[in-house]
C-alpha cells in the first residue's frame, strides 16, 4: 500500500467533495472512510485511477451519512452529482483548500489548526506540540473549528497570512518530524509565490529552500542526528541555496520586513559560511533581535540565546537563557550545550540526560543520550 500516494490525494478528494456541496466536517469523515477502504481493497485490486476511485467512494460514504442524518429530501439532487466512471480531472486543488480552510469565520489560530489536521495530515499531538499547548486543548480547538465551518459555505477564502502560517508549520513537521511533508510544502509555496506578489510569501519560500538544501546532511547513515556544525557542507544543495538567497534578496529589497524574511536571513547566513567557525554569529544575533521584535516568540528567544552564546561566549548565552521559562521545549538541551561550551562537563552531562528524557522523537533522544554518555566517559 502506497501511503504517500494516499496522503497526496487526500486534499484533492476533500476539495472535490466540498465543491460538490458537502460540508467540511462530513466531507472529511467521508474521505477518511474512503482511505480506510482503500487500505483494505487496493493491495488485492489496485484501481487504474486512484483519485477517481477515492472520489467515488468518498462521495457515496457522504451520501450514506446524509441519509442516516435524515437528509433524504436532498438525496436525489446529490445523487445526480455523483462522479461518473472514468478518470478524475487532473486538477491540483490543495492550495485552494488551504485558503478555504482559512475561512474568515475562524480565528487565525483555529484556521491553522484545522488545516494542519484536515489537509496537512498532521496529528493533533503534532499540532499541539507546534503550538506549545496540551493535546486536549488542541483537540477542542480543532473540534470547534469543524463545527464552525460546518455551518457556513466555504466560498470565502481566508487571508494569505494564515495560509503562510499553515505552510510554515507543515514544512517544519515534514522537515523534522514523523511525516515527510517538506517537499509538498515547498511545492505549494512555489504555487502561492506565483499567484501572490508579497515579500513574506517570497521570504517563506526562501526559508524553505535554504533549510531543505541541507536536509540530506542532517542525519547519519544510522539515522542519528548530525548537528549543523558537524554537517558536511560540501553535500549541501548549492543550487537551492543560490535560489533561496536570490529570492530572499529580492524580498528584502522591498523594505517590508516580516518574520519569514528574517528567519530566511538567519538561514542564509548559516548557508553562506564555508565552515561552522566562520559563521557570522554577530549578524545572526541582530536578525534574532528583529525576530523578537516581530514575534516576541519564546522559541525565537531560545534560539537567540544559542546565537548569543556563540557570538559573545557561553556565559552570555546562559544569561540570556536564564530569562526564559525552563519548561520551553528544548530549553534543557540548550542549557546542556551552553554548559558544555563553558567547560562545565558534569552539569552538561546531567542536563543532556534530562533533555533526552524529554525529547519529542527517538532520533533526538538518541542524539542527546550519546552526548551525555560522551561527557560522562571523559570525566
Amino acid at each position: 500500500m502506497d501511503e504517500a500516494l494516499l496522503r497526496s490525494l487526500t486534499p484533492s478528494v476533500l476539495a472535490v467533495l466540498v465543491r460538490r456541496g458537502a460540508d467540511f466536517a462530513a466531507a472529511e469523515d467521508a474521505v477518511q472512510d474512503a482511505l480506510v477502504e482503500a487500505v483494505r481493497v487496493w493491495p488485492d485490486d489496485p484501481p487504474r485511477d486512484p483519485k477517481g476511485w477515492l472520489v467515488t467512494v468518498a462521495w457515496r460514504r457522504f451520501l450514506d451519512a446524509r441519509r442516516a442524518d435524515a437528509a433524504r429530501r436532498r438525496r436525489e439532487d446529490l445523487v445526480e452529482d455523483e462522479p461518473g466512471p472514468g478518470p478524475a480531472p487532473g486538477v491540483d486543488d490543495t492550495l485552494q483548500l488551504y485558503f478555504l480552510c482559512a475561512h474568515p469565520s475562524l480565528t487565525p489560530a483555529s484556521a491553522v489548526a484545522l488545516t494542519l489536521r484536515a489537509v496537512g495530515g498532521l496529528t493533533t499531538r503534532q499540532i499541539a506540540e507546534a503550538y506549545l499547548v496540551p493535546e486536549a486543548t488542541m483537540a477542542q480547538r480543532i473540534s470547534r473549528a469543524k463545527r464552525t465551518v460546518s455551518a457556513v459555505r466555504l466560498d470565502r477564502p481566508g487571508d494569505v497570512a494564515t495560509v503562510l502560517r499553515v505552510l510554515y508549520l507543515v514544512f517544519n513537521e515534514g522537515y523534522s518530524g514523523d511525516v515527510d511533508l517538506a517537499a509538498e510544502a515547498i511545492r505549494l509555496t512555489r504555487q502561492l509565490a506565483a499567484q501572490v506578489d508579497h515579500p513574506e510569501v517570497a521570504g517563506l519560500l526562501a526559508l524553505m529552500l535554504l533549510h531543505h538544501a541541507r536536509r540530506t546532511t542532517r542525519t547519519a547513515p544510522d539515522g542519528g542526528l548530525v548537528p549543523l556544525a558537524e554537517q558536511d557542507r560540501a553535500r549541501w544543495d548549492t543550487a537551492s541555496i543560490a535560489e533561496g538567497v536570490r529570492i530572499l534578496q529580492g524580498a528584502l529589497a522591498r523594505d517590508r520586513l516580516g518574520e519569514f524574511q528574517a528567519q530566511a536571513a538567519v538561514a542564509a547566513l548559516h548557508a553562506d559560511a564555508p565552515t561552522a567557525e566562520e559563521t557570522d554569529w554577530v549578524q545572526i544575533v541582530e536578525w534574532y533581535d528583529e525576530l523578537v521584535r516581530l514575534t516576541d516568540s519564546p522559541v525565537v528567544r531560545l534560539n537567540r540565546a544559542v546565537a548569543v552564546g556563540e557570538a559573545d561566549g557561553p556565559h552570555a548565552g546562559l544569561a540570556a537563557l536564564a530569562a526564559l521559562d525552563d519548561s520551553l521545549p528544548r530549553h534543557t538541551a540548550v542549557a546542556a550545550y551552553l554548559h558544555e561550551r563553558a567547560g562545565d562537563r558534569e552539569t552538561a552531562a546531567r542536563l543532556y540526560a534530562e533533555a533526552a528524557r524529554k525529547a519529542p522523537n527517538l532520533a533526538e533522544r538518541d542524539h542527546l543520550t550519546r552526548r551525555a554518555a560522551r561527557l560522562n566517559a571523559g570525566r
